[in-house]
């Protein structure tokens, strides 16, 4: 109980300091505090306001390691903060030897200057986990809940779903690409349950993965040009940058359209317009 306490303390201290200014959320009105309401760190994180007043309350236990690394990013917590909240919440911190998920706070402020581009963060799995407003419009979909359902090459694999134009080729090749990849993430972080648990699963039920699995090609994703078929404003070209946050495997994808060209105005467009429909 005590352990649970402490953890609901900690939660509220970092709610606190964190203006919603920095996070991109509209500031004012009346605030307790100066900083995040509830439902706003709840919808950052992609869970539920009652969990979060339970885990604060310390009336919750045993919240997930995916739930804590989503409330670490939410909150913008240094690598010994996100450590210390696992540790009030009886949870050993991740090893080396488990995926990243977790973004800097000098990462953060990165990404939020580059408002006026599609920007996508994942795991070397391939999971996505931040996005800013533009990328969500592009793709016209909120950030989903933590789990598979954000995992690129799980949804490509299990339920065949692409928002990328591409032929009979480059379908074949980005699928051999991925999971060469992915074969890499699987080397190096073994001790990630949850990555070897995706893999196994991906293996019994896509015969084209496990086809490609056992080849045993080790590669990585590179920087390549694409046609996002957005359901706002139709097709858009782009080319498309992957990058390496300094210090982890995190992949930073950025989409960048041709100055003045019309795959441009629809990100411009895209930007003001944001979730609503056009």
């Amino acid at each position: 109980m005590a352990q649970r306490t402490e953890l609901g303390a900690a939660l509220r201290a970092w709610r606190d300091r964190i203006l919603p200014e920095e996070v991109g959320l509209r500031g004012g009105g009346r605030r307790r505090s100066p900083g995040l309401r509830r439902e706003e760190l709840a919808g950052l994180a992609g869970v539920s306001v009652d969990y979060l007043v339970r885990l604060e309350q310390g009336r919750a236990s045993n919240p997930s390691a995916q739930v804590l690394a989503s409330l670490a990013r939410a909150l913008r917590l240094s690598d010994s903060e996100r450590d210390l909240l696992y540790v009030c919440a009886g949870v050993v911190p991740p090893s080396s030897r488990v995926l990243s998920r977790h973004i800097s706070p000098g990462l953060h402020r990165i990404l939020d200057r580059l408002g006026d581009t599609p920007v996508g963060v994942f795991t070397a799995s391939w999971e996505l986990v931040s996005a800013n407003p533009l990328w969500q419009a592009l793709f016209a979909e909120p950030q989903r809940p933590p789990g598979r359902e954000r995992n690129l090459i799980w949804r490509f694999f299990v339920h065949e779903q692409s928002a990328i134009a591409r032929d009979d080729e480059e379908y074949a090749r980005f699928a051999r690409t991925m999971v060469a990849d992915l074969r890499k993430a699987a080397v190096r972080y073994t001790d990630d349950r949850d990555l070897q648990a995706m893999v196994a699963e991906l293996r019994a039920r896509s015969d084209w993965f496990a086809q490609l699995w056992g080849a045993y090609a080790v590669g990585r994703q590179v920087s390549d040009r694409k046609t996002i078929l957005s359901p706002t404003v139709g097709p858009v070209t782009v080319d498309c940058d992957v990058l390496t946050a300094p210090d982890t495997d995190l992949r930073i994808v950025v989409y960048t359209a041709r100055p003045g060209s019309e795959d441009a105005g629809k990100l411009d467009l895209l930007r003001v317009a944001g979730l609503q429909p056009i």
